[in-house]
């Protein structure tokens, strides 16, 4: 795709499928702001890497479960940027390095919902309610990474699970509220072979593999392709792309 000329924001940059969107966009011709945490080694690395190939990538630190604080980093990256044409949500959390049974409610205390809810649902409206006005006057797109934990399968933890379904539901609204001049969409991942889950018994990769109708995990780039197909496409909107090798 030909994203030539326009200028991007994409939360939870660093790694994984954020890492692999800014890339995508950058190496179509997208001016990138690359979101991570405040003073982020892997947000560093990553944009040295990526301008020195000569490709077009600017730090837009801060936290999007930080109220103000989100609200903050996307006014710099739009002054920085000169305008708005894309907004990638991708930043979350899944709080725990392992996967939480449903039964556990006691793991599921107050703090771990503030965190889970601050992070995946509120974090992506605060950047697109920042970004509005600029996405407006760009006629841009935003999409946002859900998750099938959202549609149903099985997440890493009751309140993740919630917390996905609840950013599909918003996707609809967001894209009802800021129609015609903006589209809204996201993307449902299925389990991808990413840094979360390196330290995982094999067994259980593999469990999920076997789920699948491809037979295989999908990469941070399978993502990112999705995230790009629904920035590109100028007749979707509020919908939610399965990304699962036929999981679901």
């Amino acid at each position: 795709m030909d994203f030539g000329g326009k200028r991007a924001l994409v939360t939870g940059g660093a790694s994984g499928i954020g890492l692999a969107t800014v890339e995508r966009l950058a190496r179509a011709g997208a001016t990138v702001a690359l979101n991570d945490l405040a003073g982020s080694p892997r947000a560093e690395a990553a944009i040295a890497r990526l301008t020195a190939e000569g490709l077009k990538v600017v730090a837009a630190p801060g936290s999007v479960a930080e109220p103000g604080g989100a609200e903050r980093m996307v006014a710099a990256a739009v002054q920085t940027l000169g305008g708005l044409d894309l907004l990638v949500n991708n930043a979350g959390t899944s709080v725990s390095r392992a996967p939480i049974d449903f039964a556990d409610l006691d793991a599921m205390t107050e703090d771990f919902w503030q965190t889970m809810l601050a992070t995946n649902l509120l974090g992506p409206f605060r950047c697109t309610h920042a970004a509005a006005a600029a996405l407006t006057a760009a006629r841009g797109a935003v999409v946002s990474t859900a998750s099938v934990a959202g549609l149903g399968e099985r997440g890493s933890s009751l309140a993740y699970s919630a917390s996905k379904a609840a950013l599909i539901n918003m996707t609809r609204s967001l894209a009802r509220a800021l129609a015609p001049a903006v589209r809204v969409n996201a993307v449902a991942p299925g389990l991808v072979d990413s840094p979360w889950i390196r330290d995982w018994p094999e067994a259980r990769k593999q469990a999920t593999r076997d789920k699948t109708l491809l037979g295989k995990l999908a990469t941070p780039d399978d993502i990112a392709a999705g995230i790009c197909f629904l920035l590109g496409h100028g007749h979707i909107t509020g919908q939610t792309l399965v990304i699962d090798g036929g999981q679901t």
